[in-house]
């Protein structure tokens, strides 16, 4: 009889928009089920003319917070799943339960889907009947439209809506959701991550870090499979593409399997640069190639391009300077069948290019007949760096130029934050190689990395007068005693 007068002052003092009429004995049941704590899954019958509301905090109409944890998570840095549990009141709509599957089918766009939740319940008070949950956002005021009414209608159910008292817990709770009521209202929430097998990779911003720890065992928890989370701590270190990252949660366990267009991969995490997000960029690449052609791929890491090139019976020089992406790339090749197929090699790029490069170019390309369909990749995938390398091929052979079909085809990465991408990295390129690339390159965006940071990809054949010192029409001395540069051949000279 207490709780009764009390839910009975609850009514009161919460300002219900009915009348005072309508507080009767079922509302103040209701509200006994909810406060109380001790009658879980009560129904109540809702009827058009005795319809009542309830309190806000289990709030009837389309609330965009309905589905939100206990707001007393608010700012909590150690997980306490406990505290997440709250009780909202969903509606409910009673089956025969020989037919209960026809109507979740028919209704599966008003039926409720949470994590973990079941859609249907038994009834207590009835064992040939079970309650069908829906969703409170597709069924507004607990009652069904018209579709739904005909629905039922032509199943021989009666379309009466009842009131479910639904506990939330945890479990039921989305990452996004969870992580919205725990941080700071209007602060950026990071849900997204990337992952490289059993390891999930955030970057954090500033104003996240003080609930890293929180983040990482949520993502942990909502991600079957990821074992362990790490956050970066600093920027990509350009020399050996890998950085600094602290373990949130899980297992201090970096070495880990990835598979990527059906190879597989094995890698340190911690000691090599993988970027998931790159798959679809190598797929397209690898596309390029038929088999016979000769790949160069100048920044390799553990062969992403090179081992599926190898597999597509093409000729592999495959170079890192970071000594562990090298001996992972040794291993992956070994791991693939492709070890004798893929020739590796660690060493700065630019030593790369101006040896085995230099040297496999100048033995090939003069064996070539017209007829051959040989074709030369270089890959540069370094986006902070690669096109300063593009230097390199000014002059980087000598002789007569061969036939323009068989010039190495170049793909090289970079990033832009200019407005015109495109033109930007165009631009840059022409000046490292010294002569334009009007007409005679196509760029690709690959990616998004930051706003307004792209990642492009400029593909073009080398221009012969670039890549060739050819010897010079002197006739006062051999052609053998004297070199000179195309530039010598032209009125204008191109910028260096």
């Amino acid at each position: 009889l207490w709780r009764l007068g009390y839910c009975a002052r609850l009514l009161k003092t919460n300002h219900f928009r009915t009348a005072a009429s309508n507080t009767s004995f079922p509302a103040v049941w209701m509200l006994l089920a909810q406060y109380s704590g001790r009658i879980p899954g009560l129904f109540v019958v809702v009827k058009k003319n005795t319809f009542f509301t309830m309190p806000e905090t289990v709030e009837d109409k389309v609330n965009p917070e309905l589905y939100l944890p206990h707001p007393g998570v608010r700012g909590m840095t150690l997980l306490d799943r406990e505290a997440f549990k709250r009780t909202v009141v969903v509606p409910a709509l009673k089956v025969k339960k020989e037919i209960v599957n026809t109507v979740l089918k028919s209704l599966k766009q008003s039926v409720l889907q949470r994590p973990g939740l079941k859609r249907v319940v038994e009834d207590p008070e009835d064992e040939d009947s079970r309650f069908v949950i829906l969703d409170p956002h597709k069924i507004p005021e607990f009652s069904l439209g018209e579709s739904e009414q005909q629905v039922l209608k032509q199943l021989n159910v009666h379309p009466e809506v009842s009131k479910y008292n639904l506990e939330l817990t945890y479990e039921n709770f989305k990452s996004e959701e969870i992580l919205r009521a725990v941080l700071p209202e209007g602060q950026e929430v990071t849900s997204g991550f990337s992952r490289v097998g059993h390891i999930a990779h955030l970057n954090l911003r500033d104003h996240q870090l003080p609930y890293r720890h929180l983040i990482g065992q949520v993502i942990m928890d909502k991600n079957p499979g990821i074992t362990c989370v790490v956050n970066k701590t600093n920027i990509i270190d350009s020399t050996y593409r890998n950085f600094e990252m602290e373990v949130l949660a899980g297992e201090n366990n970096l070495v880990t399997k990835v598979k990527e267009n059906n190879i597989a991969y094995e890698l340190d995490f911690s000691k090599v640069y993988w970027n998931p997000r790159l798959s679809t960029e190598h797929g397209r690449i690898v596309e390029l190639l038929q088999p016979g052609d000769v790949l160069f791929d100048v920044f390799a890491g553990i062969g992403p391009f090179a081992i599926p090139a190898a597999k597509r019976k093409c000729r592999v020089f495959a170079n890192d300077l970071n000594p562990e992406s090298y001996t992972w790339l040794l291993h992956n090749c070994k791991l693939n069948k492709v070890d004798t197929k893929v020739k590796a090699f660690n060493m700065d790029g630019r030593d790369f290019l101006r040896g085995p490069v230099r040297e496999e170019l100048s033995k090939e390309l003069p064996l070539l007949k017209e007829e051959q369909k040989t074709a030369f990749h270089v890959v540069m995938n370094l986006p902070a760096l690669a096109v300063e390398f593009l230097d390199v091929f000014r002059h980087l052979l000598v002789g007569e130029p061969c036939s323009p079909a068989s010039l190495p085809t170049v793909h090289c990465y970079g990033f832009s934050k200019h407005s015109d991408p495109a033109r930007d990295i165009q631009e840059r390129a022409e000046t490292s190689l010294g002569t334009s690339l009007a007409g005679r390159c196509s760029t690709f965006l690959v990616r998004n990395v930051a706003p307004n940071k792209e990642m492009l990809c400029i593909s073009f054949q080398v221009p012969a007068d670039v890549l060739y010192k050819r010897p010079c029409p002197d006739e006062a001395k051999p052609a053998s005693k004297r070199l000179c540069t195309s530039q010598d051949f032209s009125e204008e000279k191109l910028p260096s």
